[in-house]
């Protein structure tokens, strides 16, 4: 008995979904009074020892060169093949592209009961007990498992990075590799200093800006903050922004810290992408704009006015 987490790593990188993952995979096991233990797959560029003080005794890595790209079901197999090896009885997985991805191919393999998008940990008191996110992120819902075998997959920001003194015990685990059916050919990064998805700062800006011409300041904005920028589907639609900054319902869904909108409505579709971020700042000319109901602060102002003095203060406050 045992919780296995899944360590996400992208170009030899952990990513940082998955240091949350590990804090609530190990806190889960200490309340379950058991052990916590990762799973690795492919070829890191990290020391996996150092993974220990996020509170896991044991990792499992699994190196061959076919799992250095997502491959769903040829990493659903493996993780099966770990999970069974280890005698997992709770398996956690970051609720990221990757994970979205694995986690219902393991739950169909395993017969696991799997909930997708938690927020919290399980209720062990009576049962398990799992509360998600549903509707959009308007509402909460407490679902029960039953299963032997249980998946959670848990949404980006919802469980803080806690780190300890420990080391982890890292063990090759040697499975049935299958060649991969994808092939990757090439690859494109999206260019910013921070990453849409593991930002914990993002800087959005909608129709309101009038123009790419005018998307400078809010770059600038983006730089004194060390944020990632994002746009609304408009913009995108438009080729003002590239598609992969475009955040709502049909774009990235995203949990920073703190997003500041400027010069957006607030349209639903839009909300739907980002009403999980911890605060929420609206800087719009119209004070009726919909945004600001959602807003924990709101600035009714000239974007062109607001924000170059926004970058200023925050300047000056950093020196």
């Amino acid at each position: 008995m045992s919780v296995l987490i899944f360590v996400d790593i992208a170009e030899g990188q952990v990513k940082k979904v998955s240091l949350e993952a590990l804090s609530y995979g190990a806190k889960l096991a200490e309340q379950l009074g058991t052990s916590a233990e990762g799973v690795v797959l492919g070829t890191p560029k990290e020391d996996l020892a150092a993974l220990g003080k996020y509170g896991v005794s044991k990792i499992h890595h699994v190196s061959n060169p076919a799992l250095d790209h997502l491959d769903a079901q040829l990493y659903t197999k493996v993780i099966a093949e770990v999970a069974g090896s280890t005698g997992a009885t709770v398996i956690v997985f970051p609720n990221n592209m990757d994970g979205k991805s694995i986690a219902p191919r393991l739950s169909a393999r395993l017969k696991a009961g799997l909930i997708s998008g938690a927020v919290a940990l399980p209720d062990t008191s009576n049962g398990f007990i799992v509360k998600k996110n549903v509707f959009s992120g308007k509402a909460f819902a407490n679902i029960s498992i039953t299963t032997p075998v249980k998946i959670i997959a848990l949404n980006p920001n919802a469980y803080p990075v806690r780190t300890g003194e420990g080391t982890a015990t890292v063990a090759a685990f040697e499975a049935k590799v299958d060649s991969p059916r994808v092939k990757v050919i090439s690859s494109t990064k999206a260019s910013g200093e921070v990453p849409l998805t593991e930002a914990e700062v993002v800087v959005s800006a909608g129709r309101g800006l009038k123009g790419p011409e005018n998307w400078g300041m809010v770059e600038e904005l983006a730089k004194v903050l060390h944020a990632a920028t994002a746009c609304s589907r408009p913009v995108a639609d438009a080729h003002w922004r590239p598609h992969n900054e475009h955040v709502g319902q049909t774009g990235i869904a995203i949990a920073p810290n703190l997003y500041i909108a400027i010069g957006i409505s607030g349209a639903i579709q839009h909300l739907a992408g980002v009403n999980r971020s911890k605060v929420i700042v609206v800087i719009n000319k119209d004070p009726e704009a919909p945004f600001f109901k959602a807003a924990d602060y709101g600035i009714v102002g000239d974007a062109f006015d607001v924000v170059p003095k926004l970058t200023e203060a925050i300047r000056k406050i950093k020196a």
